[in-house]
């Protein structure tokens, strides 16, 4: 099998190839957009901030390749806020993937999310094995609404979509790679789509 991560400048991508080394796959990093779209499975990372790693996505013309990939593809963090249809940080215009927005959380609460939360309403083959109100580790200030293509939830003030699929596309707002075994089980559900 061909795993290739998305290696467009905006990614914690070490650690995501290291746990699939983990589960004995050899994840390769590419930005080679041939590459990308001849892998038998996509990861599309992402940390930092929304508006500068769109404008790397452009730069390398992978913006209108991502959104046309037919294998399966798995954003993680901001990967997954990047496939959505806008983002209040930065003020950015998203992948349009998912339809739904990614909103700031409040100042009611300590901003950014980091540590463990459960996530529930588990609705994929992603989640295999996977119990209700497992912990995943997140670290975002942002988050996409709860809507029609989530497939887990996470409370932190308000319910939010931790997960989102439309047909070969997910998302996940946690870290599978930071998530101990739980996060492995995702990782290796998604080989096996």
């Amino acid at each position: 099998m061909k795993l290739v991560i998305i290696d467009y400048g905006a990614g914690n991508i070490k650690s995501i190839q290291f746990a699939f080394k983990r589960l004995g796959l050899e994840a390769v990093l590419s930005n080679n957009i041939d590459e990308i779209k001849a892998a038998d499975k996509v990861i599309f990372p992402g940390v930092g901030e929304a508006s500068s790693a769109m404008k790397m996505l452009k730069e390398s013309g992978l913006d209108t390749v991502i959104p046309t990939l037919k294998q399966p593809v798995l954003g993680i963090c901001l990967g997954m806020q990047l496939m959505c249809n806008s983002s209040e940080e930065g003020n950015t215009k998203g992948l349009g993937i998912f339809d739904v927005a990614i909103k700031k959380f409040s100042e009611k609460v300590k901003v950014p999310q980091m540590g463990w939360n459960v996530i529930y309403n588990l609705q994929s083959d992603l989640f295999k094995g996977i119990k209700e109100k497992e912990f995943m580790y997140l670290v975002h200030s942002f988050y996409a609404e709860n809507c029609s293509e989530a497939i887990a939830t996470t409370d932190y003030e308000i319910e939010y979509a931790s997960a989102l699929q439309k047909d070969n596309f997910y998302g996940v707002q946690f870290h599978p790679e930071k998530s101990s075994k739980a996060g492995e089980q995702i990782l290796k559900n998604f080989l096996e789509l």
